[in-house]
């Protein structure tokens, strides 16, 4: 599963680093919307539609069900035993509670955003 940095930043990766069938979350599909929603010029808002189209035509995303919402509670404590503020991280623990809901590796390329969560989520750093 891809988080929402790597989706933006699949024309720079290397496929080869990627999931065969890559998936993305309702929460990345949020963040996207938000993206649009927040571009502060047309040149920005037309290339984060264009984003957002791809991602609306070439993925059903995974959405944040009660197995990822008791997930995300477990996540919430590992993130304060080490020593961090969940709060700032919500949205990418949500994230990471998808992936480890349902089993999947969560593809990033902020790993440090993810501190902590080793034990329950499985990281791969592109």
């Amino acid at each position: 599963m891809l988080d929402t940095c790597t989706f933006i930043d699949l024309a720079v990766l290397d496929p080869a680093t990627l999931p065969a069938i890559p998936q993305i979350t309702a929460i990345t599909m949020a963040e996207l919307h938000q993206g649009v929603a927040m571009a502060k010029d047309a040149a920005t808002r037309a290339v984060r539609t264009e984003v957002l189209g791809a991602a609306i035509v070439e993925f059903d995303p995974l959405p944040f069900d009660a197995e990822a919402a008791t997930r995300y509670g477990t996540l919430v404590a590992l993130t304060l035993e080490a020593k961090r503020d969940p709060k700032p991280r919500r949205i990418d623990l949500m994230i990471a509670a998808i992936a480890s809901a349902r089993g999947l590796p969560l593809y990033t390329r902020t790993e440090a955003d993810f501190k902590g969560l080793e034990d329950m989520v499985e990281l791969i750093t592109v």
